[in-house]
């Protein structure tokens, strides 16, 4: 669910028209919905109702200091993937105790950084990590609490790009050295071993194989314990999808707690979630102009201002996002194929093919849905554009929460050498 909807023949977002927000903004512009940024963070907290469950909120799906704060209000911790995203959770007011640091390439600061703020454990993907990792913290005098993350060579995610538990991929120690690593922890000062973690993709539109992953883990942790590991925590990833389009029907977030109730019965362990996209995707849209129409053999290219360096998904993932014009059209309004493309100069910066619209003429203003996650966080300034304007709407008032860069700024960190004045 979210709150984006007509009314009058127009597309608010809760109590504000999106073409309001567009006329003193300027587009593109991604908007933001607090109302469904907390009932999602709410849905999946009740969910879980009665388990000690950590909500670590996946950072890198949409890291904007104003959602962060938000969602931080609604008791989320936050999965962070580097430094600059745990000091972010940290500005936003999310306590370090409830962040978790994951990711393959955690450099030394990072590591002094996480364990200065007093984190609550980092994700380890390697023995080579684990051995860094130990010797930072003991170059500090502290001990790093640490989770395995491991691989269990389960194929998911909505596209080979997203899919990260198979064998094969670049994440998570392999199946067969998961022991091995947690008896390099015990022989090791300066690291202790708390959990054991598991993320296997993303956009996953069915229970099946996160519970089959789910299980070899739970047979992994009664293994350790057996061998005398004191596990308490197993930190379950991400990667529930939500429906990008109306044929979509991923599973709600209760049938994903019950199957984790079941798995985990009986074992006592404090459970730790590192949902992104659930909370955020549905919550976002990225309101774009039509610039022109341009009629061409076999197709129509409808030309938006919006690109590829502002939305990625597509270009990066093919992915789905459905469009929506600011302004209603009627249910027998004519409908016509298009291609959406934008201004950036690769023929990669296309949103959709063959797309069966209400007509569309220059000057029109659409909504591109489903885009809170993985859009403002994977934007760039290519082709010299600036980075995109984010605006957070709660009830009947907004504000930017980041706004567009003069060309000034966009330069001011580079320098043209004396040698060629």
């Amino acid at each position: 669910m979210h709150h984006f909807t007509y009314r009058d023949g127009r597309l608010f977002c809760e109590d504000v028209a999106l073409d309001t927000i567009a006329d003193a903004v300027g587009t593109p512009v991604y908007v933001y919905s607090s109302a469904t940024l907390k009932r999602h963070a709410r849905v999946i907290a009740e969910a879980f109702d009665g388990m000690s469950c950590l909500i670590a909120y996946s950072v890198k799906a949409n890291g904007n200091l104003a959602v962060l704060r938000t969602l931080a209000n609604e008791g989320c911790g936050a999965d962070v993937v580097s430094g600059g995203e745990l000091k972010r959770a940290r500005a936003a007011g999310i306590p370090a105790s409830r962040i978790v640091f994951s990711g393959v390439g955690k450099t030394r600061s990072e590591m002094r950084l996480g364990l200065e703020e007093g984190i609550h454990q980092f994700n380890i993907e390697s023995s080579a990590e684990l051995a860094v990792l130990a010797d930072v913290a003991k170059s500090m005098g502290k001990t790093a609490k640490v989770a395995v993350r491991v691989n269990p060579d389960v194929a998911a995610g909505g596209h080979p790009n997203i899919s990260t538990g198979k064998s094969g991929d670049k994440f998570g120690v392999p199946w067969s050295e998961a022991e091995l690593a947690y008896d390099q922890i015990a022989e090791t000062d300066g690291i202790e071993a708390v959990g054991v973690d598991v993320h296997i993709g993303s956009q996953i539109d069915e229970i099946a194989p996160m519970q089959a992953a789910f299980e070899r883990v739970i047979d992994l942790i009664k293994r350790l314990r057996d061998k005398g590991h004191a596990i308490s925590r197993v930190d379950l990833g991400g990667g529930l999808g939500i429906p990008y389009k109306s044929s979509d029907t991923p599973p709600p977030p209760s049938d994903y707690a019950n199957m984790i109730r079941e798995v985990t019965e009986g074992l006592g362990l404090d459970v730790i979630l590192e949902p992104g996209r659930v909370i955020a995707g549905n919550a976002g849209v990225l309101v774009t102009e039509a610039l022109f129409v341009k009629p061409a053999p076999q197709r129509n290219f409808l030309i938006i201002d919006a690109g590829m360096n502002d939305l990625m998904r597509p270009a990066l993932y093919q992915a789905h996002h459905d469009f929506m014009p600011l302004r209603e059209r009627p249910e027998d309004a004519e409908q016509v194929r298009y291609d959406i493309v934008g201004p950036i100069c690769e023929s990669t910066d296309k949103f959709a093919a063959e797309r069966l619209m209400p007509r569309i003429e220059g000057g029109d203003r659409l909504a591109i849905m489903s885009a809170g996650a993985y859009g403002a966080v994977l934007s760039s300034q290519y082709n010299a554009r600036p980075l995109v304007a984010e605006v957070l709407v709660d009830g009947d008032q907004y504000a930017v929460v980041r706004r567009r860069p003069e060309f000034e700024e966009m330069v001011a960190l580079e320098n043209i050498p004396d040698w060629l004045s």
